[in-house]
């Protein structure tokens, strides 16, 4: 087995055969799985806020399905499968992600996406690359930013929380965004999934955006809290109008993002974005963000 470089801490030939279980966790495990989460809370906040949902209604109602890993009766890394496959592994217990391989390869989904640390889901990846299909993408080096502390840079007081009755102008905003950071437009239709997620995170207060203030509104800054839990919020489609691009409103922005976020939600603020995107890591450096680890995803 080649190792890929950037893999970091996952070292496949050491861990053949030392891991044996994984199992499908119930409803008596939940509170066993977010005390996983909170050993390494930015880097399960993502699992961590389905994992709280499912602590609310149960699993069965949660929208998907939880995996643990076990090491002498005790619950150490927790992986949760739903739309998107999310491994929570802590240092040491890597000899989980054979286990959760193993889990993937005979569930009856496939998630759209496999998300995470770094060298977690790469390493998980490695063992599934035969069974599941050719992803679309991988992106492989994806920085981990956080900010626990005000922001450096001044806040734009225009960016304020979307109202419900705003769905229609924050709508194409938010598609523009998946669009050209995914490469295909999520719209499904005014019942689709991607339009109700839309309405929940409005009508959750988790919609943060900047209006032109025209006749005709449009969105000229937006991003969401897409998930909450664990004294962690991670902020997800951070998007400017692209002919208001370098004019400052996502340095501007993301600081005003990062005051209402502290004030009222989670005291640390996280993101990842793509190594790549040297105008965003650069922004987010001015806010104040800084880097603690890294990310990769798997998309298919």
């Amino acid at each position: 087995m080649v190792q890929n470089p950037s893999m970091g801490r996952w070292r496949a030939p050491l861990l053949s055969g030392r891991s044996v279980g994984g199992r499908v966790l119930t409803d008596a495990d939940v509170a066993g799985a977010l005390g996983v989460c909170a050993q390494v809370p930015v880097d399960s906040v993502l699992a961590a806020a389905r994992i709280q949902t499912a602590a609310e209604v149960g699993l069965r109602r949660a929208g998907g399905t939880l995996w643990g890993f076990e090491r002498e009766g005790e619950l150490v890394a927790v992986c949760w499968s739903g739309a998107n496959l999310v491994p929570v592994v802590p240092p040491g217990a890597e000899d989980a992600i054979p286990a959760f391989a193993r889990l993937a390869r005979s569930a009856s989904r496939r998630s759209s996406s496999i998300v995470g640390e770094q060298s977690v889901v790469l390493g998980l990846w490695e063992l599934l690359a035969r069974d599941w299909p050719a992803p679309r993408e991988i992106r492989s080096e994806q920085p981990s930013l956080v900010i626990d502390t005000e922001p450096l840079a001044a806040a734009d007081p225009g960016v304020r929380r979307s109202r419900p009755d705003e769905y229609d102008v924050v709508l194409p905003a938010c598609i523009a965004m998946f669009t050209e950071e995914v490469g295909y437009s999520p719209a499904g239709g005014p019942t689709g999934p991607y339009e109700m997620r839309v309405r929940h995170l409005i009508a959750q207060g988790r919609s943060f955006a900047r209006f032109d203030g025209g006749p005709d509104p449009a969105v000229l800054f937006k991003a969401e809290v897409g998930a909450l839990a664990g004294g962690v919020a991670q902020v997800q489609g951070v998007w400017v109008r692209p002919d208001h691009r370098g004019e400052g409103l996502a340095v501007a922005g993301m600081s005003a993002v990062v005051q209402h976020v502290r004030r009222s939600m989670a005291a640390t603020v996280w993101l990842y974005v793509n190594s790549f995107n040297a105008p965003a890591l650069a922004a987010y450096s001015r806010v104040g963000f800084r880097q603690t680890g890294t990310c990769a995803t798997v998309r298919f």
